[in-house]
């Protein structure tokens, strides 16, 4: 299955960090949400992207959305990376690979490894519909800012 524009946003639940999972199901269908699928945290595309918006969350506060990153690392990784970027959104561990299947946004391999995440975006309106949907097939390219700031914009 694969998440697609005008499509409804399916639900999940994921962890944030050991022990402590985040319903995004409750925020989507209720206010704008950018999900932000990366490959494998810690990976030299992945930290510029989360460090990217780290470094313009000003401005991603002012639009009224909830950003979430999604890997397929464990919530031991996510948190870590979360924590020594100081990225202030959470970054969900997707380990089972369950939502990333969902949304398009896997490599059945990637150079020999099994099952890690596309880098991916998704702009998900208030109402839940999907009004941006990006999924790279080169792992090394880098996700569209610019378009991604203008469909949370236009939603």
């Amino acid at each position: 299955m694969s998440v697609t524009i005008g499509s409804h946003a399916p639900a999940f639940k994921l962890p944030a960090r050991p022990g402590h999972e985040i319903d995004v199901g409750n925020v989507i269908g209720h206010q704008k949400v950018v999900l932000l699928f990366i490959p494998l945290a810690f990976s030299p595309v992945c930290t510029t992207e989360f460090c990217t918006f780290r470094d313009d969350w000003s401005n991603w506060s002012k639009l009224g959305c909830a950003v979430y990153g999604i890997s397929v690392d464990s919530p031991f990784v996510t948190d870590k990376f979360k924590q020594e970027l100081s990225i202030p959104f959470d970054i969900l561990s997707d380990f089972n690979k369950e939502v990333s299947r969902t949304y398009g946004a896997l490599y059945e391999n990637l150079m020999g490894l099994k099952g890690v995440g596309k880098r991916a975006a998704f702009v998900i309106n208030a109402a839940g519909k999907v009004v941006y949907a990006k999924v790279n097939d080169e792992a090394g390219q880098q996700v569209d800012f610019a378009a991604i700031q203008s469909a949370v914009e236009s939603c």
